[in-house]
């Protein structure tokens, strides 16, 4: 705000009235007027008495305090969204450790069981492949059985009767 604040002890005579009760508004600035309409009155700053100074001044230094007031408001919340982003980071980093961790651990687990299931079907393949030499040892053996059991036959059925 680049008005020009009044020298002298208006501001602490504003304070001085609002201790003692009194309004800092003049009484011509609000009275029975209707709110949101502009009186009629010319706005010139030499015209306004000394009282609309102290509200004035009063006022400007309201304004000064709640934009202070908002400043300071707006620097907490900056540094806390500063500080939530940098507890947020540590815990995504952290986060990302973790799981990398367990990844690897999950990883050694299943190699591990991988080598162990891979062992217990290498011993099945090889019962199996030696159940399958035993079948073929047999069917072998039943050929050689059939066939003889053929040749017996065709002996019995070829001789004559006497």
């Amino acid at each position: 705000m680049s008005r020009e604040e009044p020298e002298g002890p208006e501001p602490e005579a504003a304070a001085a009235a609002a201790a003692a009760g009194e309004s800092p508004f003049p009484a011509e600035l609000g009275g029975d007027e209707p709110r949101g309409e502009e009186p009629d009155r010319p706005c010139a700053g030499p015209a306004l008495g000394p009282r609309s100074s102290l509200y004035f001044a009063s006022l400007d230094a309201a304004v000064e305090g709640l934009q202070q007031r908002v400043q300071d408001v707006l620097s907490r919340l900056n540094g806390g969204r500063e500080e939530a982003h940098t507890e947020l980071s540590g815990v995504r980093d952290s986060l990302l450790l973790k799981v990398s961790e367990l990844a690897e651990q999950l990883e050694e687990r299943l190699f591990h069981r991988y080598g162990f299931h891979n062992g217990l079907i290498q011993e099945r393949l090889q019962a199996l492949s030696e159940v399958l030499e035993r079948v073929e040892g047999a069917q072998a053996e039943l050929r050689r059985i059939c066939c003889t059991v053929e040749a017996a036959y065709q002996d019995l059925c070829l001789q004559p009767e006497d």
